[in-house]
């Protein structure tokens, strides 16, 4: 059985409208910038905020249903959550934190106390079962919050952005003990994050939520081919051009776009012009030159650096041109061009090297 979710959530003038589904034995990635609306989802999820429309079901329990007037209170809900920010009660010890769940349930102190111990020991806090949340680092209180939302075997694990606070060592043994918690646990996983590398390394499909609203969903390697925003090109870290599709000449075309036309190949799959479309370039298959190139390629712009993001032994040059443009050369590319922000340069790359995306 699985999570579905048809919601609409307010949160001041917000509106979230949201669906997706999650099935058991997968990770689901709920990722957006920040103010995208994960945590009024995160919030809906937990009941914590009631939607004004739609419903919420978990393996064929309905937590939400607004037409009909259901709403489970949070104690209610088979759902345990990592909160961002962990939201440890810093009046408890470690183990007493743990325990609350059960507590709040209705559960002898003697067997809370003895379920929550074991789930420390079984995260390698045992030594640490005393310890106030003040007393804890940033790791330690991360797996506090972990044993805690599994603690009473919720049927959905619902963790919002839980490695947000972490420095980078301890972001790096999290990540490895939350990879074994996931693929562990039996029921629906739900990771929300603004985080790409980890959704990519922890879940095993991904929805995309911009402005509060769904804007594409798929695996990694999907959404890795067909980008279907700005904002799922950047997270995969490709050129992303947008507009109105025409015919030029006899196998080429044009995307006309508010910041710049590029000239492409035509699709195979399109008849006519006139409609929107999204072309797609690989930074790879840029070129840039210190003056204006001569040869066979159809795009050739013109701007200045704004930016060198060095990654290992290469680096992506970002250029101020109608349209702006990435490039990926090697770092001998910089040192020979004498790249540096502020330097006039021109880009080119071929027609065919756009990927064509129509509707």
């Amino acid at each position: 059985m699985s999570l579905g979710v048809d919601v609409r959530a307010r949160r001041g003038t917000f509106v979230v409208e949201a669906a997706f589904r999650a099935e058991p034995g997968h990770t689901l990635a709920l990722l957006g910038p920040n103010g995208a609306g994960k945590s009024t989802l995160v919030d809906v999820l937990a009941g914590l905020l009631q939607p004004d429309a739609g419903s919420v079901t978990l393996e064929g329990i309905t937590l939400d249903d607004v037409a009909g007037g259901v709403h489970a209170e949070p104690e209610a809900r088979p759902v345990g959550v990592v909160f961002q920010g962990l939201l440890l009660f810093p009046h408890l010890s470690a183990v007493e934190n743990v325990a609350f769940p059960l507590r709040a349930r209705g559960i002898a102190r003697p067997e809370a106390r003895r379920r929550a111990t074991g789930l420390l020991t079984d995260l390698g806090l045992a030594d640490r079962a005393s310890a106030r949340p003040r007393d804890l680092s940033g790791g330690e209180a991360q797996r506090v919050a972990l044993a805690r939302a599994l603690v009473a075997e919720p049927r959905l694990l619902l963790l919002d952005e839980p490695l947000s606070a972490l420095d980078v060592r301890a972001r790096t043994q999290t990540r490895a003990l939350l990879r074994s918690t996931l693929a562990e646990f039996p029921g629906v996983r739900l990771l929300v994050t603004h985080d790409p590398v980890e959704a990519m390394t922890l879940a095993d499909r991904m929805v995309l939520l911009e402005d509060g609203r769904v804007t594409q969903a798929g695996t990694a390697q999907e959404i890795r081919a067909a980008p279907r925003t700005r904002y799922a090109a950047d997270l995969i870290g490709v050129n992303f051009f947008e507009g109105r599709l025409e015919r030029l000449d006899a196998g080429a075309g044009r995307i006309a776009a508010a910041a710049g036309d590029i000239i492409v190949a035509w699709p195979e799959n399109v008849e006519a012009g006139g409609e929107s479309a999204i072309g797609i370039l690989r930074p790879a298959d840029v070129i840039l030159h210190v003056a204006r190139p001569e040869g066979s390629a159809r795009n050739v712009l013109r701007g200045a650096v704004s930016q060198i993001a060095i990654e290992g032994e290469r680096a992506r040059v970002h250029v101020e041109s109608s349209p702006p443009i990435v490039a990926e050369v090697t770092l001998a590319s910089v040192e020979r061009l004498g790249l540096r922000e502020g330097t006039d340069v021109w880009a080119s790359f071929k027609a065919f090297e756009v990927r064509v995306l129509a509707p």
